[in-house]
Parts: structure tokens; C-alpha cells; sequence
């Protein structure tokens, strides 16, 4: 078995990506209750133009495990050992704070139902990644995780399919859609794998010929060539003209109720997030050469946190949101927002941090996390290599 080099940038792009959950979460309210502001063009950038964060997540996910599984050997033990790992860390977690949501808005809101009716309540959420708004991403990362080793095999068997992974994965996303819109009509078309096959596929065909496509990725004086540059430009042209276009069209739903074909809405959105998953990708390598050792550091935490913050920053926003300012004027309330993406952020990091550092078994409620983080230097000098 060969072993490949580590990739510190991809503890950056998981720090953006948790940046743009945040961001998107922490501004949801101020796009309806904010219509009348001067700036709600800039709560609209925010919640829409940051909605980076899944789509990232799932490519990151796919890139990582077809990065460290595509050359070793596929058999049972190691198929038992990746099932072994996802049970451990992603689903007693996801169980765990499925049932804290659950049992949260029991209290919050429904106490009238029977014991009966809420115990096949939460047995329906559970399955469904719908005990809380934000779980339905751990439920489609748990179907990617049963479809990885089915494509893996197949990418090993054939590997010319491989190399058509990212076509094959828009022809199933588009299909989907397009199916979905005209015949099924699934609801919460959003939770299912179909949805996000484009960004899986282009984990997958990444994470296998990384080696071959780095010089192609990575943004650097030595690499440059014309060839190079200029798809470069056109990948940022095309992930900001296509966000631009993405928030317009919401801008003109929300604030004049204007009513768009709604392909028109994934289209822009798959375009957008699709190009931006490679573009956090070319800026983590950036960051990593260029950016103060402090701010490489702190990226690296909070993408080793990610996971963590990403289950439990709904609470820290929903407890937040329990004490609005009353009688406020628009500059306190803008103020207030402002605060409440920065009150998810610090305590959802802080509860991250203590916990993994002080509970035995951490793993039960945050997943998989160092207990102490890199040192500075470490960062770095693994980044520049």
C-alpha cells in the first residue's frame, strides 16, 4: 500500500466551509425581517453567496476518502474498518444530538403530544436526518458513505469510469432534477444523495488523481502557464459571475416576490457552489504559503473543530435568538446579527474545544478530534511541503 502525502489545506477548507454554515444559519432571520434595510443586500450576500458550505463539505468528504482509500486494497476487512470508523464517529454523534433536538423542541413546542405519537415521531426523524433543520447533512453524508464503497469498486475495476466520474456525477445530479421536477416530486428533494452527486463525483475524480491535477489546482508562480491562467480566471469568473447571479435572483424573490423558473435556481446555485468547493480548495493552498503562521493556525483548528461546531452551533443560535433587543433601532438590530453569527462561532468552538480536551470519549458526542491542537509550526511546515 502507498501512502500519500498529508493535505493540511484540507483542515482550511473545512474552516471556510464551516464559515459559510454559519453564515448562511445566523443570517436566515434577517432576510425576512430586515426587507426594509439599506443593507439587506448585504444580509442577502451572506445567506446566499455563503451557501459554499454544504456543497463544500460533501466535496471534501468525497475528496478525502477516495484521496486515502483509492490506493488500498478493497476487500472486506477494509470495508469493515471504514463502516467501523463512520458508526463511531459520525453516526452515535448524529444519533446523540438527534436526540437532544428532538427532545429540545419536545419541550419548546410540542409537550401536548402522546408518548406514542412522539416516540414514532423521533424514530421517523432519525431516519430521515430530520430531528433538527441542519441534521438533514449528516444524513446525506451517511448515503454517500453507503454508496463509497460501491464506486470505489467500480473506479478500481474500471478505471476509465473514473475518469468520467464528473460528468457522470452532473448526469445524475441534472437527472435527478429534472426527474424530480416533471414525474416525482420526492419531498425534501434537499436530503437525498441524488441531489449532490456533482459534488461527490468531483471528490471522487479529484481525491483519486490528485497527484496528476495538483499542478492544475494549485494557484502558484512556479506552476504558471498561460494554459494555466487562464483556467484559473475562468474558474473564478465562473464561481463569482455565477453567486452574483445566484443572489440576484433571490434578492428580487424575497424583496419583490418575483417568481423564477426554479431550474433557474439550481442552476445558479450548482454553478456557484461547484465552482467555489475548487476555489476554497486554491485558497487554502494560498493561505497555507502565504498567511500569517496565526491565521494558517487558527484556520486549522476550526476546520479540525468543523464537525463538532456543525452539530451544535443550532443551539447557541437558537438560544441566542430567545433574547432579542426590544424597541432597537436598525443600527443596534444590524449590530444584533452581526452578533449572533459571532456568539455561534466562539461558543460553539469553545464547547468543542473543552469537551474534546476534557471528556474521555469524546468521540461519543463530537466525532473524531484532536484533543490538542498542532502547533504553528507544525502547520506550516507540513503545508509547505
Amino acid at each position: 500500500m502507498s501512502t500519500r502525502e498529508k493535505l493540511p489545506e484540507v483542515q482550511l477548507v473545512r474552516a471556510m466551509a464551516i464559515i459559510g454554515v454559519l453564515s448562511v444559519h445566523s443570517t436566515s432571520f434577517a432576510t425576512l425581517a430586515m426587507k426594509d434595510s439599506n443593507y439587506y443586500l448585504l444580509y442577502n450576500f451572506f445567506n446566499v453567496f455563503m451557501k459554499i458550505g454544504t456543497p463544500t463539505f460533501l466535496f471534501l468528504s468525497s475528496f478525502v476518502l477516495f484521496y486515502s482509500y483509492s490506493q488500498r486494497t478493497l476487500d472486506k476487512k477494509l470495508i469493515k474498518s471504514f463502516y467501523a470508523r463512520r458508526l463511531k464517529y459520525i453516526i452515535v454523534p448524529y444519533a446523540l444530538f438527534s436526540v437532544f433536538y428532538f427532545v429540545l423542541m419536545h419541550v419548546l413546542h410540542y409537550r401536548d403530544r402522546s408518548l406514542e405519537e412522539t416516540f414514532s415521531k423521533f424514530i421517523v426523524s432519525l431516519a430521515t436526518g430530520k430531528a433538527y433543520t441542519h441534521l438533514y447533512f449528516i444524513f446525506i453524508s451517511i448515503q454517500f458513505y453507503v454508496l463509497f464503497p460501491i464506486f470505489l469498486g467500480l473506479f478500481k475495476r474500471k478505471p476509465v469510469v473514473a475518469k468520467w466520474a464528473i460528468p457522470i456525477g452532473l448526469a445524475l445530479q441534472w437527472g435527478f432534477i429534472l426527474l424530480n421536477k416533471y414525474a416525482l416530486q420526492v419531498p425534501n428533494k434537499g436530503s437525498w444523495s441524488l441531489s449532490y452527486m456533482s459534488y461527490f463525483m468531483l471528490g471522487a475524480c479529484l481525491g483519486i488523481y490528485y497527484p496528476q491535477l495538483k499542478a492544475w489546482i494549485v494557484i502558484s508562480r512556479e506552476q504558471a502557464t498561460a494554459t494555466k491562467i487562464a483556467v484559473w480566471g475562468l474558474l473564478w469568473l465562473t464561481g463569482i459571475g455565477a453567486g452574483a447571479y445566484h443572489m440576484l435572483l433571490w434578492y428580487n424573490t424575497r424583496l419583490y416576490g418575483v417568481a423564477y423558473n426554479t431550474l433557474a435556481y439550481e442552476l445558479a446555485w450548482n454553478v456557484h457552489t461547484y465552482a467555489a468547493a475548487l476555489m476554497a480548495f486554491q485558497l487554502a493552498h494560498l493561505l497555507c504559503r502565504h498567511a500569517k503562521p496565526w491565521l494558517v493556525h487558527s484556520m486549522h483548528r476550526l476546520g479540525e473543530l468543523s464537525f463538532g461546531i456543525y452539530l451544535i452551533h443550532p443551539f447557541f443560535l437558537l438560544l441566542y435568538r430567545s433574547f432579542p433587543p426590544e424597541h432597537a433601532s436598525s443600527r443596534l438590530l444590524h449590530f444584533w446579527y452581526a452578533g449572533g453569527f459571532l456568539f455561534a462561532l466562539i461558543c460553539s468552538w469553545a464547547t468543542v474545544s473543552l469537551v474534546v480536551r476534557l471528556l474521555p470519549h469524546a468521540w461519543v458526542v463530537f466525532g473524531q478530534v484532536p484533543a490538542v491542537p498542532r502547533s504553528r509550526q507544525t502547520v506550516r511546515v507540513a503545508s509547505s511541503n
